[in-house]
């Protein structure tokens, strides 16, 4: 029994007797596409940026997650002072939780020591 033989392939490479492709050219720019409109923007939108915030932002996070209901709880505390603690179940979530509060009024980030006595 013989197999079928296969076509033959083009050949990418260009041979002696055959013409080298033609160069791809640059892509056109889309149909309808604005021409400085958007650019513009609108005047309102220049005046206030809604995202410049008031000089304020968070420091201390803290994460609690249970997957699913009747398991194993768990927590992350942390802030930018270098204060990160981790709880697994129930009691040591409890308390995470009140040491995150209790870290608050201690954290030298959010209570500087600096110019108290002054006040």
């Amino acid at each position: 029994m013989n197999t079928p033989s296969r076509p033959r392939l083009k050949s990418l490479t260009p041979t002696p007797d055959q013409p080298p492709a033609a160069d791809q050219a640059p892509p056109r720019p889309a149909v309808g596409e604005p021409k400085g409109a958007a650019r513009k923007g609108v005047p309102s939108a220049l005046r206030s940026d809604p995202h410049s915030g008031d000089g304020r932002y968070p420091i201390a996070w803290l994460a609690i997650s249970s997957p699913r209901y009747g398991h194993m709880p768990t927590a992350a505390s942390w802030c930018e002072c270098g204060w990160d603690q981790r709880a697994i179940g129930h009691a040591q979530v409890r308390a995470l939780i009140e040491a995150h509060a209790a870290h608050r009024t201690a954290c030298p980030l959010r209570n500087p020591r600096e110019g108290r006595a002054a006040a």
